[in-house]
This record gives structure tokens, C-alpha cells and sequence, in this order.
């Protein structure tokens, strides 16, 4: 089976880790401000945060922004359900934006109509979590000027796109957001086992950050409300919660920050590959704008009418070993979200690219070969019996 995506382990990454075995520091130490240092060099942000997981990191940028109840918090439906639930979990009414039907992310103009009305009707959000799906990044740039004009602060939801660029700028830097949130699961672009970073331009809200990832505690005397009494002495602040990093997974993630460049290069040839291999096939390939490089964690291709169903293709593929997938199901219509009112017909965008959406595997150790077998089978697939 060639799966939709797969880590790539070295043995630079797996002696990173035994390193760490082998230290005094198994969590809480050096291995974690060297694994932030590395993603704030390549991305330019000056505060980065690493925590356990991107469902963590999106939970804790939500706190740190105040969200709470009586607020709301706006994203994408194409997406995984962790992009909304994070507002959920703070007590938040969440809401979404459609989709542009060419890049898949939150469309601007959809943006600034919902808005529009949503100032009318004293319903303005408190967060807008826009989403970079499959690694190329939203129109930040405009979403940015919307937040200037409606008061609203914004998460990136970079979890699919470390090593992409926007505006000639690597995605992460924060020029645009208040907080941008990575992932580093294995399917990433880097991988720390589970793992996940929040960057950040604002010294204050990196300062929170960190104490919200480790129980609300503070060691810092300037943080505390009383006075020291000693070298041992700390302060739980506020309610936090244990969202570490372990040395073992922050020096497997740093050892990988080494290769990124190399993991990109290789996605954008697959990518580019894709984009001639396919051409004539009863499909869509993905989008792309002038003003975003993608890092191309997924390919994702759209169905026409002129082929079978999604359903068929998929099994097909299948069947002749290939791990395609579905990205994703709009979080609108998962039951937990019906259930708080959403129906089907509420986001057509969304829901039209879903009907005919299928990921193709790529990763960095996709081979030609591989990618050759990829596109047989799957005109085999669009074309049965040509």
C-alpha cells in the first residue's frame, strides 16, 4: 500500500533522539528552546512555543486571545474539526466562512459579506481561524485589513503549511496574525510524533503561552503576585493546563527543521509531476495563486462529472494498493455540529468540493516510480475499461 502520506526518519533524527535517551533531560529541557529556536529562524517569528499536539496549540492561542463565552470564533469548514472545536472548548459559539472554490480556503469576499452583516446585526466574532489547507497559504494580506476594520484577531491555522511561503515570506512569521499554529504529526511536513507550535510577533501573549501550556505557573517574579520566598518558589497564576513537549519529540522535530528544505523541494517536484501526469484525466488538480507558495502537505484533486463516482475511484485505488483519502468532510456537517444547528445547503462551496474531493499520496519518499503506479491506477480508475 503507497499511504497518502508518511513520516521520513534518518538516522540524524533517530541519533537526535537516543541522544536525548541518554541525557539528563527527558522533558522540561534544553531540547525544547532548541527545537523553537529552530522553527523561529526559519520563519522569522520572534516567539514560538512548542506544546504536545495542534488541537493544544489552537486551544491555547484561543485562550490567550480571551476568547470565552458570549464570544464567537469564525473558520473555515474545510478543515479537520480541531480548527472549530478550539472554540468550543473555551466556551465560544463557533461559526464558518465558505470556501474559494479555487484555492479551498476561506474565501475573502465570503469573509467580508458575513461580516458585513454580521456588524449589523451586533454579531461580530471575537477570532477568525482561517485554515491554509493542504499548505497553501489563505489571502492573509486581506484578512488582515477585514481584522483592522471589524476588530476581530485571527489565528492561522498553519497546521498543513510549515515551509510554505506568502508574499515571498515563509508562512509562520506573523506579519499578518496574531498567533500561527503548526502541527508536527507524523503526516506533516516535519514530524515530531505528535507535537504541535504556536508563533507569535507579541511578547505578551508568548509570555502567556508558555505559563498556559504548563498549569497557569509562573517562576517569573514579575509574573507573580507575591513575593518570592525562594528558589523554589512558584505562582499558578491563572488556570493553565500540562501541554509539554517532551526533549524526546522537540529533538526529533529540530533534527527534521534540517531537512525541510529538502522535504519541500521534493513535494513541489511530485506536485509539479502530478500537474503534467494528470493532464486530460476527468479532473480538477489543486489551485494555485501568484501569491502563495504551498508546502503541499496534500494533493488533492476534484472529480467531474465525466468521471465515476468518488466512491468508486476511491475503492478502485484501493484495491490496487494506493491510500488515497478524503480532505475533509466540512466540519458543519459532522453530527456534533448539527446538532448545534448547522444543516447541509449551509456552506455550498464547501460542501460541493467535498462530493468529488480525493487525496493522492505524496510525500518526500514517493518515488517516481511510485507516483508513475499512482497515476495508472488511478486512470484505470477514472477511464474503466479504456
Amino acid at each position: 500500500m503507497i499511504p497518502y502520506g508518511r513520516q521520513s526518519i534518518s538516522d540524524e533524527d533517530i541519533a537526535a533522539v537516543v541522544e536525548v535517551l541518554r541525557s539528563d533531560w527527558l522533558t522540561q529541557g534544553p531540547a525544547i528552546p532548541a527545537f523553537e529556536d529552530a522553527v523561529r529562524a526559519h520563519t522569522g517569528a520572534p516567539h514560538a512555543i512548542a506544546v504536545s499536539n495542534a488541537t493544544v496549540a489552537l486551544h491555547l492561542a484561543c485562550l490567550a486571545l480571551d476568547l470565552g463565552p458570549g464570544d464567537r470564533l469564525w473558520t473555515s469548514p474545510n478543515t479537520f474539526v480541531a480548527s472549530a472545536n478550539c472554540g468550543l472548548y473555551c466556551g465560544a459559539t463557533v461559526d464558518f466562512v465558505d470556501i474559494d472554490p479555487l484555492t479551498l480556503n476561506m474565501s475573502v469576499a465570503a469573509l467580508e459579506t458575513k461580516l458585513e452583516q454580521a456588524e449589523r446585526e451586533g454579531r461580530l466574532p471575537r477570532v477568525v481561524v482561517p485554515v491554509h489547507f493542504a499548505g497553501q497559504s489563505c489571502d492573509m494580506r486581506a484578512i488582515h485589513a477585514l481584522a483592522r476594520r471589524y476588530g476581530f484577531r485571527i489565528i492561522e491555522d498553519a497546521s498543513h503549511a510549515i515551509g510554505g511561503s506568502y508574499l515571498g515570506e515563509p508562512v509562520g512569521g506573523g506579519q499578518w496574525s496574531d498567533i500561527t499554529v503548526f502541527s508536527f504529526h507524523p503526516v506533516k511536513i516535519i514530524t515530531t510524533g505528535e507535537g504541535g507550535m504556536c508563533l507569535t510577533r507579541d511578547a505578551t501573549l508568548a509570555a502567556r503561552l508558555r505559563r498556559l501550556r504548563s498549569h497557569g505557573i509562573t517562576r517569573e517574579p514579575n509574573e507573580m503576585e507575591g513575593a518570592p520566598q525562594g528558589g523554589w518558589y512558584y505562582e499558578q497564576v491563572e488556570l493553565g493546563y500540562n501541554a509539554r513537549m517532551t526533549d524526546i519529540q522537540a529533538a526529533l522535530g529540530a533534527s527534521q527543521m534540517g531537512r525541510l528544505a529538502e522535504f519541500i523541494a521534493r513535494r513541489r517536484v511530485l506536485a509539479d509531476r502530478y500537474e503534467t501526469l494528470l493532464a486530460g484525466f476527468p479532473l480538477i488538480t489543486p489551485g494555485r495563486t501568484p501569491d502563495a507558495d504551498s508546502s503541499w502537505h496534500l494533493y488533492v484533486i476534484r472529480l467531474t462529472q465525466e468521471a465515476p463516482t468518488r466512491r468508486a475511484v476511491y475503492d478502485a485505488l484501493r484495491a490496487a494498493g494506493i491510500g488515497a483519502q478524503v480532505h475533509y468532510i466540512p466540519v458543519h456537517l459532522q453530527p456534533h455540529y448539527r446538532r448545534l444547528g448547522f444543516r447541509p445547503g449551509d456552506f455550498p462551496h464547501a460542501e460541493s468540493y467535498y462530493a468529488s474531493a480525493l487525496s493522492l499520496p505524496i510525500f518526500p519518499a514517493l518515488s517516481d516510480a511510485q507516483q508513475d503506479r499512482v497515476v495508472q491506477a488511478l486512470e484505470q480508475a477514472v477511464r474503466p475499461g479504456a
